[in-house]
């Protein structure tokens, strides 16, 4: 390992002076989850992490203490504004200090290197120069207000197939210009105080074991923070010997006193224990874990749940918006509206975020069907499911739940010892439950009871039932109802522990008659992180049904209203932490439901509910098309302000959206014989596309908004030295007769390169706002860095560049020449 000196202050050296070898080695693994270790006489208390990053969920997974539930990654990035990221950075600080947490774990910057890849939601772009502005502005946010910031996950872990245990293999080139693009401008630029090593290995060495850690992150972005590892991802001694410096979670590890032993042996320098123990003491000082250091007040603070709308219509796309009766569908005129039809299973049980880590629990969250109908009062507006999307439980609905101890809305949860002692209970609020840190005894604890009075809003037939990891059984009035012993699903314990298997059986509840229902989990068999962990849900499936049926009742609804929206996408077994997704398509019977409501009403606005992209073979048959990602807790409330035309839609794509899986350039994540050949190079995303010659359904930037803005005019100097920025003046005109929003995108081609180049590739970009009929321009800077080349160190070529300037990555009106001079 190459000694890059560790940040030094005369304090932290003197508190590290007083420390036993014990003591910092205690120093360098977790306590538990979420925290680190306190040191009393030094003045050191305990660090505390949590999860982000659309979000901060705090110490306790826990709906009683809810969390603001921002717009996913992809939906921040489809603003290309930097200036959102950073506000979105510093309301994820501002959640942090109001749940006491120091470091939040995000934001998520690697590559959408596939469609496929199970995480897409929680990453923002396939392009590096695009994700490393949104990632150095997101981390400021965060650091500007007192807290710590974590780019995870370094890196090459763009998958979640067998990501535990498979090796990328990806030559220098790829990895400099590419994967670790957004990490260095998060160091050289944010100065983020933490990085987040990966599960996977790179090249041969797991990323907790890569001298990846020390060069370049130490050596030449010289990064002064802590290398927090993923959990579990530290495996042996050895990733102590590299630039390594904490590990999650505690107390257990494969440091402790096996670390303390190869120091006392000679066999590992205790300077480098002492530079890692340096370094998370500089973290403490940092956010105010260290005695005079105090915590410091946020400087930038807003509304949260303001700012969560305001994201979600940023990043919401338009992607066509045709005239079905002279005028473009979209906005819809409120004023002429009196019978609207919302059709689809995310109309109403809409997906506000992804699934795994990144999760958290809303106070609340608006779906579109509830946005609609808040914002037309005056229409009557129905709603069809249409096609059943979920997979999975359905949570029992709050208000139909009594605790049966306190009579309020609710279950009781019991944690009980081998004679049926209660040694834990509580009243909890949701049929989800997950306990991840906290006090509930589960090491301790023989049996969990959960326990409720269910009493139906409406009857019907459906299948009760739970998805945990164990032997439990369900009980219904007394009467057993399942008993099942679900072992864990698949080998990937963040999927098996996030997405368990379910068991049900079939029950007829009728409208305003209570039962009472009983969830009975055995706890004795486990053991290691199983011991201090649980999930569990409890909830029902839909009863068979006649999807037919379904699809001609949403048609009929349609037919007779003005207008039909449709929202489509996916569940939380498609995209989530833990697994790749097997298809692009949507699930079940969705296509042939958009196909129907279209044929029954030519004005048709699809809304699509995921994080990633997913196949659309209809696009060219609906009036009006949005993406609305994953939108956050207020997401129906911005699709209604989007739709009325209350607010623009902001977005453009950050990735390219195909028309055919065949098509996808850069498609599978499964690994081959452990391997992940990354063979592609630095052609992946919109650059593979066009290496290809292949025309996907949407390219990266492709959006529009309500009003026409033309790039009219470029200039910009002719000339430039290796490493300096130059500025592009684009001007831009608003040919309509609404205020409005363009995204100006630099890219920069090179024919005659004496080496392998993308086709073009983004050098820059810019949001602009434009008045109706109005001029304006805007900057628009691009580092010549971003013309160089990776060989043994960033090579200029010189010589001429075309910067192409336009709307997407092909659509490019304008141009401009630069001379790269020596």
């Amino acid at each position: 390992m190459t000694d890059t000196a560790a940040p030094t202050d005369t304090c932290l050296t003197e508190a590290l002076a007083t420390l036993t070898l014990e003591q910092k080695v205690q120093l360098l693994t977790g306590r538990n989850f979420w925290s680190t270790w306190p040191i009393e006489e030094i003045g050191l208390r305990r660090i505390l992490v949590s999860d982000g990053p659309s979000g901060v969920r705090g110490e306790v997974w826990d709906e009683r203490d809810p969390s603001l539930n921002l717009p996913s990654a992809t939906a921040l990035a489809s603003a290309w504004d930097p200036d959102i990221a950073r506000r979105y950075g510093a309301a994820a600080a501002v959640e942090a200090r109001r749940k006491g947490v120091d470091v939040v774990l995000g934001p998520t910057i690697n590559l959408h290197r596939s469609p496929l890849g199970g995480r897409h939601f929680e990453c923002f772009s396939e392009d590096p120069v695009l994700t490393a502005e949104l990632a150095a502005a997101y981390v400021t946010g965060v650091q500007d207000n007192g807290v710590g910031a974590t780019p995870k996950h370094y890196v090459a872990n763009d998958f979640e197939t067998d990501r535990f245990t498979a090796d990328v293999r990806a030559d220098e080139r790829t990895l400099r210009e590419l994967y670790l693009l957004a990490f260095e401008k998060a160091i050289t630029e944010a100065r983020a105080w933490l990085v987040m090593s990966a599960y996977n290995s790179v090249n041969g060495a797991t990323a907790t074991e890569n001298e990846l850690l020390e060069t370049p992150l130490n050596s030449e972005w010289g990064f002064d923070g802590v290398v927090i590892s993923d959990w579990t991802a530290v495996r042996s001694l050895d990733s102590a010997r590299v630039s390594q410096d904490l590990v999650m979670p505690g107390p257990d590890g494969p440091w402790g006193q096996a670390l303390v032993d190869a120091v006392r042996a000679g066999e590992i320098d205790e300077a480098i224990v002492d530079r890692k123990v340096l370094r998370i003491l500089t973290l403490a000082q940092r956010v105010g874990a260290l005695k005079g250091s105090e915590s410091r007040e946020p400087v930038l603070v807003e509304d949260g749940v303001a700012l969560a709308r305001e994201a979600a219509v940023e990043g919401t796309v338009l992607l066509e918006n045709r005239s079905v009766s002279g005028n473009p569908e979209l906005p819809w005129d409120a004023g002429t509206l009196r019978k609207v039809a919302v059709i689809g299973n995310n109309a109403s049980a809409a997906r506000t975020q992804g699934g795994g880590s990144a999760t958290v629990l809303p106070e609340y969250t608006v779906s579109p069907l509830e946005g609609v109908r808040a914002a037309l009062p005056g229409a009557e507006v129905s709603y069809s499911v249409g096609a059943v999307v979920q997979d999975g439980l359905v949570e029992l609905p709050l208000a139909e739940m009594t605790n049966p101890v306190t009579g309020e809305p609710g279950l009781r949860a019991r944690f009980l010892d081998a004679k049926g002692t209660e040694l834990f209970g509580e009243d909890r609020r949701k049929s989800m439950l997950v306990y991840f840190g906290g006090d509930a005894p589960i090491a301790d604890s023989a049996t969990y009871e959960l326990s409720t009075r269910l009493t139906p809003a409406q009857s019907q037939t459906v299948r009760l039932g739970f998805a945990l990891i164990g032997a439990a059984q369900l009980y219904v009035d007394g009467e057993l109802l399942v008993e099942s012993d679900l072992q864990p699903n698949g080998t990937d314990l963040g999927a098996a522990f996030m997405n368990p298997l379910t068991a049900s059986a079939q029950v007829q509840l009728t409208a305003g008659r209570p039962v009472d229902v009983r969830l009975v989990l055995d706890l004795t068999a486990k053991e290691g992180m199983a011991a201090h962990a649980l999930f569990l849900q409890l909830g029902t499936e839909p009863a068979e049904l006649d999807e037919d049926a379904l699809i001609a009742e949403a048609a009929q609804a349609a037919a007779v209203a003005d207008v039909a929206l449709v929202v489509v996408g996916t569940n939380s077994i498609v995209e989530s932490e833990g697994y790749d997704r097997e298809s692009l398509s949507l699930p079940g019977r969705q296509d042939d439901l958009v196909r129907a409501v279209v044929a029954a009403n030519p004005r048709t606005v699809v809304l699509v509910n995921a994080g990633a992209p997913v196949l659309m073979p209809w696009r060219d048959d609906v009036a009006a098309l949005l993406l609305g990602w994953f939108g956050g807790q207020e997401f129906g409330n911005a699709v209604a302000d989007v739709l009325l035309g209350v607010s623009e839609p902001g977005g453009r794509l950050p990735t390219t959206w195909p028309a055919a899986e065949a098509d996808v350039p850069v498609l599978s994540c499964a690994p081959l014989d452990g391997v992940v050949e990354y063979s592609e190079g630095i052609h992946i995303g919109y650059r593979a596309w066009l290496k290809a010659g292949t025309t996907p359904a949407y390219w990266i930037g492709s959006g529009q908004g309500y009003t026409q803005i033309e790039l009219t005019g470029v200039e910009g100097p002719a000339s430039a030295l290796p490493g300096e920025v130059v500025t592009l003046d684009v001007e831009v005109a608003n040919r309509g007769e609404r205020d409005g929003k363009q995204v100006v995108q630099v890219y920069a081609e090179k024919a005659d390169s004496t080496v392998d180049r993308p086709v073009r590739w983004l050098v820059g970009s810019a949001p602009v706002r434009v008045p109706a009929g109005q001029i304006a321009r805007v900057d628009v800077a691009v580092p010549t860095r971003y013309l160089a080349y990776w060989a043994e160190g960033w090579q200029y070529e010189l010589g001429s560049y075309r910067l192409r300037v336009g709307t997407t990555a092909v659509d490019l009106p304008l141009e401009a020449t630069l001379e790269v001079t020596a």
